[in-house]
């Protein structure tokens, strides 16, 4: 029997997140157990309790650890397109990657039928702080327009794929779309 390393209370904190994460990615979000977490950063189910409190707690901290992380992400693709750097595109594919390839819409649909809708409340804010940060001008065009991308992310995530192919369109009509009302809404300047 190996022993295990000691972690500061932060590191183990992270390793579970980052174990949860790669549960939801490779196998969705009802396989983010704590019992599953634990077996994976080899910690008990006591331990990931004493950080967490519940899988409730564990989700919250999981949506807040991914939001924070796209957040940060979209935060610099948007900077970098103000400086010419970047594009609107780049933007719209990060934020329908996080929903889709990265797990928030299953999540975040997950949270929703489970009743968990507490745990929703770290990626409105961490959005809603990301706005605000981003929004130097106080134009509320840009708050409209983040409603509306992300919720085009999410729905896409959750049936894109499904819909885009009953509607004969192409995989990426969504995204296309997206990316044609923020160059619109907001004059290539995101």
């Amino acid at each position: 029997m190996t022993a295990r390393k000691r972690l500061s209370p932060e590191e183990s904190r992270e390793a579970a997140l980052e174990a949860a994460r790669a549960l939801l990615i490779e196998a969705g979000p009802q396989a983010v157990t704590l019992k599953a977490v634990a077996g994976r950063v080899n910690r008990t189910h006591a331990n990931l309790l004493h950080h967490f409190g519940s899988a409730a707690g564990l989700q919250s901290a999981l949506a807040r650890h991914l939001t924070a992380q796209i957040c940060a992400k979209i935060r610099d693709a948007v900077l970098a397109n103000r400086s010419g750097a970047g594009s609107p595109r780049e933007v719209v594919d990060l934020t329908f990657d996080a929903f889709d390839r990265e797990g928030a819409g299953a999540l975040t649909s997950w949270m929703l039928l489970t009743g968990n809708n507490d745990a929703l409340d770290p990626i409105v804010e961490t959005i809603h702080d990301l706005v605000v940060e981003l929004d130097e001008f106080g134009v509320e065009k840009r708050r409209d327009t983040t409603l509306a991308l992300t919720l085009m992310a999410l729905g896409d995530a959750l049936m894109g794929g499904t819909l885009s192919r009953a509607l004969e369109l192409p995989r990426t009509a969504a995204r296309d779309h997206a990316e044609k009302m923020l160059r619109e809404g907001m004059n290539g300047s995101c």
